[in-house]
């Protein structure tokens, strides 16, 4: 046949009749008929002549053949009729049941959809630019966020979907203006002041926000100033419980170690013994490898719930939280905790953490034949002090090229059977405020029809991952999902091995409940669709990557963007999702 002048479309059809697979370019496609085709015209059949040698005659072969289809009567014998029960018998549990431990196993019509890295890069990088003017971060219940949450809209509008934004009411701490954090040590025998025109004996240190030093999750304000002179007691590493006893009405500092006490903790300490602020200093993460020797200051979260609770039923608004780099937590040790006199501190934070803001969902909607849906998502929202060009522009990125990719198939092939959604969500650094507000929202339908859940939130590697580690891990709590995953990589790896073979690409089923070792970890919007259900489970499938030690610092930047990273996973997912919205019997 003439299979160059035949269009995709018959190519398929063609591979579709003998039971081929049909992915692949329009050159895969023909020399993968052509190998097929060539395979049936070797395969020997009785009447070759070459069947039995070139000593046996064509009288010969024909006398062969005759008496193989000629019965034979005799006498019965049970033990043969027997024996050729038992091969029937086994023969029909082979071809019906056709168990996997022979190779045998569904046959679904998998076709890996395209993805462009250079379009990839366009979203993020607009996403980037939506930022801070001055901190350069998306934070939820911001200006920022909100022409985020225009853009996707508009974008998803653009592809050919339904969109709407969905807006929700949530606890949310605002960072109002720049925050000033100095210390001061007084000169001329401590007569000197901190501030005005004598201040000049006096030696003042400035720490620089965002490098320096940032504030944390629901931290609350504060105005001290050098003349009130506010006292710090040394915590340690915060595990000493009679220590936060003697820091009543003083600013805490804890030592960031391996002991890993987390950010609820500490700060749920600080309410509860009424302290006047909390500092805390990164001592041990990712120490060397961002900015020469220093360990890097981190955002982190606080649980809100947590918060409220160990302050007897509110926020606390009075008591400011930041977290100091390593090298600026020595300054501060040398000047404040270990001198004989020590400095006066400066520390105005100007944050509003006891209202609520307005948080955002865009969704694009195509639908379907049927009310079932797949949906997508990644957080649109980033810390506050941060690009997040890789939390979560990346996943973000890799959400609208999947959007842009199954509205071109659906152009092509027609409704499909399932509703497809995207989705992305507002408010997770602060809590998975945005995921868990539309989930409530929406439990009814959800429970009943939600398919799959997909979740890209740092699906990246990052560009130095020669020196930092290339492994993306793919993880499920359905096992059924779990070999789809694993059979649509395999077809990935020899359809795309150029990028394929870059990458370690790793599987976990965690399929326990919630609460059990092997749970689904809920540390990103996957969460709520899997446990949020009332009673019912969800079924998502996620992406993790590696080498990001920039995460959630100034340092995330577009410098670190690996967009052929990305290819992996929204391709593999996005395969999944085509075949569940075009086959409902999946």
């Amino acid at each position: 046949m003439d299979y160059e002048s035949m269009k995709v479309s018959e190519l398929r059809n063609e591979l579709r009749n003998i039971g081929a697979t049909v992915s692949g370019t329009k050159t895969e496609l023909i020399e993968r008929l052509k190998q097929l085709n060539l395979k049936q015209e070797n395969v020997i059949t009785l009447e070759d002549d070459d069947l039995l040698g070139d000593d046996y005659s064509q009288t010969t072969v024909n006398s062969f053949v005759k008496r193989m289809r000629t019965p034979v009567y005799g006498p019965i014998n049970l033990g043969a009729l027997y024996a050729i029960g038992v091969s029937l018998l086994m023969l029909t549990t082979v071809l019906i049941i056709q168990p996997s431990w022979l190779g045998f196993g569904d046959e679904y019509e998998y076709e890996l959809i395209d993805f462009d890295q250079q379009q990839v890069r366009i979203f993020a990088q607009e996403l980037v630019d939506l930022g801070h003017p001055d901190w350069e971060g998306r934070m939820s219940g911001t200006t920022e966020e909100s022409n985020t949450a225009e853009y996707i809209s508009s974008k998803l509008e653009e592809m050919g979907y339904q969109s709407e934004i969905n807006e929700f009411q949530v606890p949310m701490h605002h960072v109002n203006s720049e925050p000033s954090f100095r210390l001061c040590v007084q000169g001329g025998f401590g007569f000197s002041p901190c501030d005005g025109p004598l201040a000049g004996n006096s030696q003042v240190t400035s720490f620089q926000h965002r490098s320096d030093y940032v504030i944390q999750g629901f931290s609350g304000q504060s105005q001290y100033m050098f003349n009130e002179d506010i006292q710090v007691t040394d915590l340690g590493n915060g595990s000493d419980e009679s220590l936060w006893q003697t820091a009543t009405g003083t600013i805490g500092y804890v030592r960031g170690d391996s002991s890993k006490i987390g950010n609820t903790e500490l700060y749920s300490n600080a309410a509860m013994n009424d302290l006047a602020g909390l500092i805390t200093v990164n001592k041990n993460y990712n120490c060397g490898k961002i900015e020469g020797n220093d360990c890097v200051p981190i955002f982190k979260g606080t649980n809100y719930d947590s918060l409220v609770e160990a302050n007897g039923g509110s926020i606390p608004t009075d008591i400011p939280f930041i977290s100091m780099s390593k090298d600026a937590g020595d300054v501060f040790e040398a000047s404040v905790i270990n001198a004989s006199e020590p400095a006066s501190i400066e520390l105005i934070i100007d944050v509003t953490n006891d209202e609520e803001r307005t948080i955002y969902v865009p969704c694009g909607t195509m639908q379907g034949k049927s009310s079932e849906v797949i949906i997508a998502g990644g957080h649109h929202d980033t810390v506050y002090q941060a690009q997040g060009a890789v939390d979560d522009s990346s996943g973000v990125a890799s959400v609208l090229e999947m959007a842009r990719q199954m509205s071109a198939i659906i152009n092509e092939t027609g409704t499909p059977e399932r509703t497809i959604k995207f989705c992305t969500w507002g408010g997770e650094e602060e809590g998975l405020w945005g995921s868990r507000a539309y989930v409530e929202e929406m439990q009814s339908s959800l429970r009943e029809n939600l398919r799959l859940y997909i979740n890209f939130d740092m699906n990246h590697v990052d560009a130095d991952f020669e020196n930092r580690g290339n492994s993306l891990t793919l993880f499920t709590n359905n096992e059924d999902d779990f070999g789809h995953m694993q059979r649509i990589t395999e077809i990935y790896k020899q359809e795309r091995s150029e990028i394929a073979n870059r990458y370690d690409i790793q599987f976990q089923l965690l399929d326990g409940g919630q609460g059990d070792a092997n749970q689904m970890p809920c540390n990103s919007d996957h969460c709520p669709f899997v446990y949020d259900l009332g009673g019912k489970d969800g079924r998502a499938v996620v992406c993790y990557g590696s080498g990001s030690w920039e995460y959630h610092t100034y340092l995330d930047t577009m410098d670190r963007f690996n967009e052929e990273s990305l290819a992996v996973s929204t391709t593999i997912y996005g395969t999944y999702m085509r075949l569940l919205a075009y086959d409902s019997n999946v």
